[in-house]
């Protein structure tokens, strides 16, 4: 009898990539459907658009100087039709003025080009995994009288919250989503700081130091030369 792996029964997410480049089009497509993702690619804003209204996407990967319609403009479209669907923008636009613009039309994240495709991915990952707060219980069980409190974003310890620094809680958030995998140290950097920010391994040793101390120290498992593990029965 044929053994069906996990990943078998599982749905692909789908994701929409609005890209003119038809090498770099190719290139991520190649890459996340090796990931197991399923991607549709489309090459101007119209055609993107149409896309959107007429299919159910998971994320959506856009650039922003395409042609027709450009990813801002296409962007704002759609948010102000009750589109919540997440996005990433890709683009080579890198002034602080096409930062905002981007985040204004409604985007989760914005890319720089040239970028990492582990990097995108990463992105991606941290970006879907949001779900998986939407479909639990309010209250995440981690330990006996510590709980995370997914509504409240608090990490409660018997019924009290417990005052943690935003990359502390973004880091157990992290944890959480990926309970009893090794999430490597690059991974972590990137879901913790933004692209003008430098992290440190001093100072993330700081943050996991911070969060044994509230959970134990067997909680988070340092994996050697890979990265953590949180471990949740």
């Amino acid at each position: 009898m044929k053994t069906i792996r996990k990943e078998e029964t599982m749905p692909k997410s789908k994701l929409l990539l609005l890209e003119d480049d038809t090498n770099l089009s190719e290139t991520v497509c190649e890459f996340l459907e090796s990931k197991g993702y399923h991607v549709t690619p489309v090459y101007d804003g119209e055609a993107a658009e149409e896309l959107i209204y007429e299919h159910q996407f998971d994320l959506f990967l856009m650039d922003v100087n395409v042609p027709s319609l450009n990813g801002f403009t296409l962007l704002s479209r759609v948010r102000k039709e009750g589109n919540t669907t997440p996005a990433i923008f890709l683009t080579s636009l890198n002034a602080i003025e096409d930062l905002e613009h981007g985040y204004e039309s409604g985007c989760d994240d914005y890319l720089r080009k040239p970028f990492a495709l582990k990097e995108l991915l990463f992105r991606i990952e941290t970006i879907l995994k949001r779900e998986f707060f939407h479909t639990q219980t309010p209250k995440i069980r981690i330990d006996e009288g510590i709980e995370y409190d997914s509504l409240g974003n608090q990490l409660l310890v018997h019924n009290k919250a417990v005052q943690l620094q935003n990359k502390e809680a973004k880091l157990l958030k992290l944890f959480l989503q990926k309970k009893n995998e090794i999430i490597s140290h690059e991974m972590i950097m990137v879901h913790l700081w933004e692209y003008d920010e430098q992290g440190s391994d001093d100072t993330l040793r700081t943050y996991i130091k911070n969060l044994r101390k509230i959970m134990g120290k067997e909680r988070i498992v340092s994996i050697k030369k890979l990265g953590y593990k949180f471990t949740l029965a």
